[in-house]
């Protein structure tokens, strides 16, 4: 072995004992974070672990109580975002942070605008954006708008804005939440390229796939603290889940084949507004699970935005309990015993502002008044009854919802539609961006409900999901249903030979 020289060794960035404290949360205690020149380093952990404030404290969007952190062997004090990227530290959030309205180049250097003569000089922006954007192989003009262009490329470009700042360490926070496979393979090279330049990358994920491909090493947190650390050799995926949650997952789906009763949803040449030259029939069953399946833009979304009234379709019949029901709006799916828990749990599924109580009993508002007011006591009931069965992390129920990690949040959104006793519940992406253990009570709740007849028609774009909860799936291209796939039929191949268009077999 090659003698290394002192420098070399020497850790880019180090964090020790650092200890942060929020109102009743304890949101870290004693973490050590090590992170060396020209690596990826994954940070992993359930949702509430502390990743999230680690990464703020880094960023300079925090201070930390306790602990210092170093750079270059030296200690620094980051009290805020310019104190960061003076050290070189780049935060990419989850949510890009980008303005719309402006262009590629005007974004990359927004804020710090080169002059000439007291204007902004345009030339040097567009020459200097142009090197930048070839960094992260992104082949577009800087004038183009970035409301132009797709999500994927609007997050090359904030990759390309913190290169701009000179950024040694990039924090990506969850960067292929909403990316398609095609755009999470065109940043997996970057990030790649990146690693190969000399650029340092904290890489957040749920998705163990990617730590596994990407990772260097892994840090694991476990409720504020320092669970475990994963050289490359030991990143596999039942070792980080063990390090995440404290025990073995040896049935991470608790699926059990459930013997379905008479049709409770029935859906006869359903046309979408997006897809309307594409009729669409099949049934869901009480007690059953069924798996919607497809590629990005199949359709499935919006399969379910016109089953809950959200986009009315435009032709076909939609029985409930084989009674037909005409639903132009979501009041009219959930006075037929239907519940849509959307894609978008901080758009569409929660008011962020408002209580966890508060929103658990928003549903149920129109059912739960005395003389046309709120009745508190049933909103208590809900808020109590929910929070206990849906196991929500919340210092109390008055607690803001946005405060949340996203699996609470996610509880938040179920336990509102589960108040008012659903017969179909419909679930777009149930366990995206959230964490392992979460998904696992996701999934028991999911069993639960079909034990108790409830009908569940979800849609997941986890091939694992599917294959591991459904008791059929349904799979869909361009706005077809494709096929329908039994359990004992259920395969990877045959979901994706179905998924692209090949294949096909009537749904029933």
């Amino acid at each position: 072995m090659s003698e290394s020289s002192p420098e070399k060794e020497r850790p880019l960035l180090e964090v020790r004992q650092a200890g942060k404290r929020f109102p009743g949360v304890r949101a870290l205690h004693r973490v050590d974070l090590t992170l060396n020149p020209a690596e990826v380093l994954a940070v992993i952990g359930e949702n509430g672990a502390g990743k999230s404030t680690l990464m703020k404290i880094l960023a300079g969007v925090q201070e930390p109580d306790e602990g210092e952190i170093l750079v270059d062997g030296q200690p620094v004090r980051i009290a805020n975002v310019h104190d960061a990227m003076r050290h070189g530290i780049a935060l990419i959030h989850q949510e890009l942070n980008l303005a719309n309205n402006l262009d590629v180049g005007a974004n990359i250097f927004l804020g710090r605008e080169p002059s000439k003569y007291g204007w902004i000089d345009r030339k040097k922006i567009r020459e200097e954006a142009k090197g930048f954007l070839a960094k992260v192989g992104l082949n577009v003009d800087p004038d183009t708008l970035v409301s132009r262009l797709s999500i994927g490329r609007q997050q090359m470009v904030e990759i390309a804005k913190a290169l701009s700042t000179n950024a040694r360490v990039l924090i990506m926070d969850e960067p292929t939440s909403s990316l398609s496979s095609g755009e999470a393979e065109q940043l997996f090279a970057v990030i790649k390229e990146l690693r190969a330049q000399g650029v340092s990358i904290i890489y957040i994920s749920h998705r163990l796939g990617e730590v596994k491909e990407l990772a260097d090493r892994v840090t694991v947190l476990r409720d504020g603290e320092n669970a475990g650390h994963l050289d490359k050799d030991e990143i596999q995926h039942d070792a980080m889940v063990k390090l995440m949650v404290g025990r073995d997952l040896s049935q991470f789906y608790p699926h059990e084949v459930h013997e379905p009763d008479e049709a409770v949803l029935t859906v006869k040449d359903l046309r979408t507004p997006v897809h309307p030259a594409h009729p669409l029939s099949f049934s869901i069953r009480a007690g059953e699970i069924v798996g919607m399946a497809g590629l990005v833009g199949a359709g499935r979304t919006e399969t379910l935005a016109t089953l809950f009234g959200v986009t009315p379709a435009v032709g076909g019949e939609i029985f409930v309990n084989g009674e037909l029901v005409n639903i132009q709006t979501p009041r009219d799916a959930i006075r037929a015993g239907m519940a849509l828990a959307p894609e978008d749990r901080k758009a569409q599924g929660l008011v962020l502002e408002m209580s966890v109580r508060e929103n658990l009993s928003l549903a149920s508002l129109n059912r739960d008044q005395k003389g046309g007011f709120l009745n508190r006591q049933a909103e208590d009931a809900i808020s109590e009854e929910m929070i206990g069965r849906m196991r929500i992390k919340t210092p109390h129920d008055r607690q803001i919802v946005r405060y949340l990690s996203g699996g609470n949040q996610q509880k938040v959104v179920l336990g509102k539609w589960l108040a008012l006793r659903p017969r179909i519940l419909l679930l777009d992406e149930p366990t995206r961006g959230i964490d392992i253990g979460a998904k696992q009570e996701i999934y028991a709740l999911m069993e639960e409900l079909a034990r108790d007849g409830v009908a569940i028609l979800f849609v997941s774009s986890e091939m694992e999901e599917i294959l591991g909860m459904s008791d059929r799936a349904l799979v869909m291209h361009e706005g077809r249903i494709t096929g329908e796939l039994k359990r004992e039929e259920l395969s990877e191949e045959a979901v994706m030979q179905l998924a692209t268009g090949r294949g096909g077999a009537k749904a029933a």
